[in-house]
């Protein structure tokens, strides 16, 4: 009979961290990429902008939007970094998850390559038992034989 891993718990408690650290890296890579997406978005708008003002008050008009705009920018390039620097975090949460798990994983592989080993052992012995005790009466039944 197998003996359980005694760290079994444990190694599953590793794993649903290891999966809450995936699930956060990959919150944060999509925030990052929708960010980004949208700080492109804004800066090519403002980048095709070909508006000829006609008097005094559209050019100034003109560079009120164009500020508005750069600030905006401004805006999406800093939530952009702070969610790039929070995908850098949970890459390293979801790194050390990983690295806790594989250890506990590692130690369950060699629990199960000894138990099967010996599981096959103990077998062995079995079918060496049988071998013996079936050569035994092989034996002495050619000795009745003999005998008659």
């Amino acid at each position: 009979m197998t003996r359980n891993f005694a760290l079994g718990g444990l190694l599953r408690l590793r794993r649903l961290e290891e999966d809450q650290a995936a699930g956060g890296l990959a919150a944060a890579n999509a925030g990052t990429r929708e960010s980004a997406a949208r700080e492109a978005a804004a800066r090519s708008v403002l980048s095709e902008s070909t508006a000829t003002p006609g008097s005094l008050g559209a050019l100034q008009g003109v560079a009120a939007a164009r500020a508005s705009s750069r600030s905006m920018v401004a805006e999406l390039a800093a939530v952009t970094a702070e969610r790039r620097r929070r995908a850098e975090e949970a890459q390293q949460e979801y790194s050390a998850a990983r690295k806790n798990t594989l250890s506990l994983e590692k130690l369950a592989f060699r629990h199960a390559e000894t138990e099967a080993q010996l599981e096959l052992q103990a077998e062995q012995i079995v079918l060496d038992e049988l071998a013996g005790t079936a050569w035994q009466r092989g034996v002495s039944h050619l000795a009745e034989e003999r005998g008659r």
